[in-house]
């Protein structure tokens, strides 16, 4: 046998061996021709609702649920915020009314209700001697998002005291709605009814 036969022997002997490997792997693991099915069609595929981060709703007293409706559009709502201004909104509008600062009021009221405040000081229906004595909020009468404007009515029972006298304490319940833009970084809502 002459070195040259031996070369040729060496190169068909490696391709037995080549060719036995490549049909042991094939035999093993497949062999794709396009025209398999997808095997990512047979893994079960989640609906979007399951993977869509729902919104948490915080827990609301019994009286406060209506703003449920505001958060369920409105993520980014925040109704420990919104009730403490609107009670202190409830204040500075009652004290300015009480007063008779026109000035205040027109920042913090809708046209509409600018008017019937300012024709009640017109008419001195106000009473400057009155005084906050106490104010809760009752309970959220109502809370939607309609065109894009949040609109949440408020029932509040005030009592106010003439001259500073604890014996003459007026007692009142009063039903506001407070509305704001949705899209609105300003942390003031506008008085639209009263």
């Amino acid at each position: 046998m002459q070195y040259g036969d031996l070369q040729f022997f060496d190169i068909i002997l490696f391709a037995v061996i080549a060719g036995f490997i490549i049909y042991r792997l094939r035999s093993v693991l497949g062999k794709r021709t396009g025209f398999q099915k997808d095997h990512n069609q047979h893994t079960p595929k989640y609906k979007e609702e399951e993977t869509e981060t729902k919104t948490q709703i915080p827990s609301l007293l019994e009286n406060e649920l209506k703003l449920e409706n505001v958060y369920k559009k409105v993520p980014s709502f925040n109704h420990k915020e919104f009730l403490e201004g609107a009670k202190k909104a409830f204040e500075i509008i009652i004290s300015s009314f009480n007063s008779g600062d026109k000035k205040t009021l027109k920042n913090l009221v809708s046209k509409d209700v600018f008017s019937a405040f300012e024709k009640a000081i017109d008419e001195k229906a106000n009473n400057p001697s009155s005084q906050f004595y106490s104010l809760i909020i009752e309970s959220v009468a109502d809370a939607k998002v309609n065109n894009n404007i949040i609109s949440i009515s408020i029932n509040f029972v005030s009592e106010q005291m003439i001259n500073d006298d604890e014996g003459k304490i007026i007692k009142n319940k009063d039903t506001w709605t407070f509305e704001k833009p949705v899209n609105s970084s300003s942390p003031i809502w506008i008085l639209t009814q009263t």
